[in-house]
């Protein structure tokens, strides 16, 4: 980054030059299957215009943070700062901001182009920012936005459980995930009878979250076990966290009119009688507004997050289980992979800084 530097005048001593202000960051220097991050500092960012900076307090890892780590995005400059999900402390305020105010918990989901959550701070648009209600703490709070956020969005502006009558039935793909972990909660609040696919080993996780039926995708037929659990008729919605092959056995499961909501990528609609299921289709992503630069669907960001943090405060969902990872390069580049394999039950959140035991239990 070039700097503007004095020159001293002639015989004068040497002005030393101007050194901006960094931060601590764990950093990307190469998108590939082997990706490693190292530990490094980066410039620190200034709200621009409508933006604030977050004094990050912890940063939760998903799979699409592993995605990215793998395959890159064409808008990143390298070395790059990975990270979608975040909470913290509201630390500037850009011109024009007035709905934030200094010291203010906060949690968001960043956009996948820019400088992420794996660092001491980040900066967002304030209208994409949700306030963490007290008695949140700031690590289950960064434990929300992708997982919490897309089971939500898919639950209830997808497939709209929230208006269907009680007793619908949905299949869950890999509900012993993140979003999965959450959507079986979310779905079993909203009245619907829910089948899980998971492995053995994670069957009685599934069921204490809410799950009225646990299918070994290992070692069960999945599309007999739900017909059989359907009395033939199939289920009214699925959530395909998986795609491929399985997204389109699962479209194949529906009853007559009923919706999907996909993750990964949607299935070969001709692959099904579409006449006889008349279904509906639906792709979930939270990053699309970003790439999209919907302001809409960003302020819609910030308003699943209020209504989640009340599903958790009315009791009508928990929190998954956390893994707390220390801010540290080799662990969070192990996890990550861990990601990317399918080889984690519930969050795993980095600690970037300590919050006060008190912290979440005070009014903000």
């Amino acid at each position: 980054m070039k700097v503007r530097v004095k020159h001293a005048q002639p015989g004068a001593a040497p002005i030393p030059p101007v050194t901006l202000p960094t931060m601590d960051a764990l950093l990307l220097d190469q998108a590939n299957a082997t990706f490693t991050l190292r530990a490094g500092s980066a410039p620190l960012p200034a709200p621009a215009t409508g933006e604030v900076r977050i004094r990050l307090c912890a940063a939760a890892l998903n799979p699409v943070d592993a995605k990215l780590a793998t395959g890159g995005h064409p808008a990143w400059t390298y070395p790059h700062i990975p990270g979608l999900d975040g909470a913290g402390w509201i630390d500037a305020l850009g011109e024009g901001v007035t709905d934030f105010s200094l010291g203010e918990r906060v949690c968001a989901h960043f956009s996948l182009t820019c400088p992420g959550t794996l660092a001491q701070f980040a900066v967002i648009p304030s209208h994409a920012v949700c306030k963490v209600q007290p008695g949140v703490s700031l690590l289950t709070a960064a434990s929300l936005p992708c997982a919490a956020w897309t089971a939500w969005q898919a639950l209830t502006r997808a497939l709209h459980l929230d208006t269907k009558a009680p007793g619908t039935t949905i299949l869950i793909e890999a509900a012993a995930g993140g979003v999965g972990g959450f959507a079986v909660q979310m779905a079993r609040h909203l009245g619907a009878t829910v089948i899980a696919t998971c492995s053995t080993a994670n069957h009685d996780y599934v069921t204490r979250l809410g799950a009225d039926h646990a299918i070994d995708y290992r070692t069960q037929d999945v599309a007999k076990t739900v017909l059989e659990l359907t009395s033939g008729r199939g289920v009214n919605a699925v959530l395909d966290a998986l795609g491929g092959a399985s997204g389109e056995r699962d479209l194949g499961l529906l009853a007559y009119g009923g919706s999907m909501a996909c993750l990964i990528n949607l299935p070969d609609v001709f692959r099904v009688d579409l006449y006889r299921l008349a279904p509906s289709l639906h792709f979930i992503t939270l990053g699309g507004a970003w790439l999209a630069n919907d302001r809409d669907a960003q302020l819609d960001l910030a308003r699943m997050g209020q209504e989640v943090q009340e599903l958790l405060a009315s009791g009508a969902i928990q929190a998954l289980p956390i893994n707390r990872l220390a801010f540290d390069a080799n662990l969070v580049t192990q996890a990550l992979h861990d990601q990317g394999a399918g080889r984690v039950r519930g969050k795993q959140v980095v600690e970037i800084a300590h919050e006060p035991a008190e912290a979440a239990d005070r009014p903000h």
